[in-house]
């Protein structure tokens, strides 16, 4: 249970990064994705890495610079700006559904307006599911200069698109449907330089 801690990734660039296990039982038609992240990076690092045989990129939230997010479905993205962060937590949660193609991004509570990708596709279920880096290969192929560096938080990962009183509860840490990862019971292990810490502040 990782109630009110955080992943610090203390090193930059890094070669660490925490392994997630998922209890993926078939492919996903839709999905949300949740974290909160906390970093003075301005450099380009990965957030949330989800990578099957076949699709590196199968699901990945990604920051190129601090204006900017990018979410990845099936190797495919859609860019979301945003206003540079004030050196405060940014909570993030993406979803997506295959039958419209939409995908919804949310940032501190907030949605962005909503954006077509990859209508139709599935995203596979033997994945591997990473945190700190992003994969160029399954598990693996890792660039160190996109690499994450500072705290990481509140990761969630359903199967289904969340309405939006749930997206907004994902912000304010409020009960949430059980999910296929949960932050309260995160079945994990750390690669590296990676420490398990209370929180600083809520």
């Amino acid at each position: 249970d990782l109630y009110r801690k955080v992943f610090v990734f203390r090193k930059d660039p890094s070669d660490a990064y925490v392994v997630l296990r998922a209890k993926l039982e078939q492919p996903l038609q839709n999905f949300t994705v949740c974290l909160r992240s906390y970093t003075d990076l301005t450099r380009p690092h990965s957030l949330f890495s989800y990578a099957t045989k076949t699709q590196d990129n199968e699901i990945l939230l990604f920051k190129p610079k601090p204006g900017e997010y990018r979410f990845y479905v099936g190797g495919k993205f859609v860019t979301f700006r945003v206003p540079e962060g004030r050196g405060d937590w940014e909570h993030v949660c993406a979803s997506w559904e295959s039958a419209t193609g939409i995908a919804e991004f949310w940032l501190n509570g907030k949605p962005w307006p909503r954006k077509g990708l990859q209508r139709g596709y599935t995203v596979g279920a033997t994945a591997a599911v990473l945190l700190g880096q992003e994969q160029d290969s399954f598990g693996g192929g890792f660039d160190l200069y996109n690499s994450f560096s500072g705290e990481l938080a509140d990761v969630y990962l359903w199967d289904t698109g969340l309405s939006p009183d749930k997206m907004r509860a994902a912000y304010l840490s409020l009960r949430l449907p059980p999910a296929l990862l949960a932050w309260k019971s995160l079945s994990y292990e750390v690669k590296g330089d990676v420490v398990v810490k209370p929180r600083l502040r809520e």
